[in-house]
């Protein structure tokens, strides 16, 4: 029994020392996993591989809010007359050469970002936006060199058959009148057409001298402290009218100008003559509580379309564009815009007085018979004003071939 109990101090001994040489080992076992348990390093891999899905991201995001942006524009542009008139479709429909641009934008980040229905609906837009915007690209200046040579004479020859036309808004009178007189000089023009005038502003254009180059005249009733509209001629008026239309919008005055039949024609030596009728013209602005008067106003020009035996030139502040359904009705398939129709470019003409904004929209226009041949079309800044003016070349001897 002593051995035996011995020997079970004994195991018991052992197995002590071997607990505690266990737990004595435990801690320098932790110790050394702390010394090893370190946060591993990031791969620079990797973090490239996030900041590549973030600007992925953001690229997604940004082309999908232009491409949506774009093609609003495009179904506000297709859309009918009768539906441009809701609000705030006629602003949208403003800006639409300019969807072109962001449609480009939306086009390159899907690309970037890999995102083909994306690039499908960004294409589409594209397409739609060259298509209707490319007439004013398709050179077709068919102005001739004795059309050209004549607009350019110092004085002018009020018995040939071309005229340098312009038009302007001067914002209620506003408009610098000197710089008006200056343009009608430097440019020859023979035919002016001027919106939202004044009786002060018509007094500031004649100690301007208008008189000096164009010496007759008609202006709407504007009355006391009214806003009106006027014509200007090189040349003698007939047939003059206080308002051309019934219009909602307001009265356009109209006169008839003499001019010769012929590119060689020559009325003071008795030559075959043609009479050309000038509208002034101005609709209303599309705004808050306006949309349908504006349509109205547009629509009303048709009456123009249905006279026959006139043949008419109408200049001035249409409020649209030929992106404005309203507005390509009026033209249908006898008139055309002189600025689209000579093919020199998008003329730009509001506003003008945003500071380093440039004119975005080309609301005012020069539209003509479809017979007559347009060119040097060009839009000028004027001071004071919120439009720029407008120009263009018209040769009638080409009506009737």
């Amino acid at each position: 029994m002593t051995g035996t109990a011995a020997g079970a101090k004994g195991a018991a001994g052992a197995t002590g020392a071997n607990s505690a040489s266990n737990a004595a080992k435990k801690p320098a076992k932790n110790s050394e996993n702390s010394k090893t348990s370190k946060p591993a390093k990031k791969s620079p891999r990797n973090g490239g591989k996030r900041r590549k899905g973030r600007l992925r991201t953001v690229c997604t995001v940004i082309a999908r809010i232009l491409v949506a942006i774009a093609v609003v524009g495009c179904l506000c542009r297709m859309l009918p007359a009768s539906f441009q008139a809701l609000p705030m479709v006629p602003v949208i429909v403003a800006f639409s050469p300019w969807f072109l641009v962001v449609a480009g934008i939306a086009l390159v980040l899907a690309l970037a970002s890999r995102r083909w229905m994306t690039v499908f609906l960004a294409v589409l837009c594209i397409c739609a936006q060259v298509y209707w915007q490319s007439p004013y690209y398709r050179w077709s200046d068919s102005l001739s060199n004795a059309a050209r040579t004549a607009v350019s004479q110092v004085k002018h020859d009020t018995d040939d058959a071309y005229a340098r036309v312009m038009t302007a808004n001067v914002f209620k009178g506003n408009a610098d009148a000197d710089d008006i007189v200056e343009l009608v000089r430097d440019n020859h023009v023979e035919v002016l057409a001027l919106q939202e005038i004044t009786q002060s502003f018509v007094d500031r254009l004649d100690e301007a001298g208008i008189e000096s180059y164009l010496p007759y005249a008609i202006t709407a009733s504007i009355g006391d402290g009214g806003i009106g509209n006027g014509l200007w001629s090189a040349t003698p008026m007939s047939h003059m009218a206080d308002a051309e239309i019934s219009s909602v919008a307001s009265r356009m005055p109209a006169a008839t100008l003499t001019f010769a039949a012929d590119a060689d024609g020559d009325l003071s030596l008795g030559d075959g003559e043609r009479e050309i009728r000038f509208v002034c013209v101005h609709t209303t602005s599309p705004k808050a509580g306006q949309w349908s008067r504006w349509k109205t106003s547009i629509e009303q020009l048709r009456q123009l379309t249905e006279r026959t035996g006139i043949d008419y030139v109408l200049m001035g502040d249409f409020n649209s564009t030929t992106d404005h359904a309203p507005f390509r009705e009026v033209l249908g398939d006898r008139y055309k815009d002189a600025a689209e129709s000579s093919g020199s470019g998008l003329e730009f003409t509001w506003p003008n007085d945003w500071g380093i904004v440039p004119p975005f929209a080309g609301i005012d226009h020069i539209v003509v018979e479809d017979g007559v041949a347009v060119g040097q079309v060009e839009a000028k800044s004027i001071g004071g004003s919120d439009h720029k003016a407008l120009l263009a070349t018209l040769d009638f001897s080409t009506m009737g071939e």
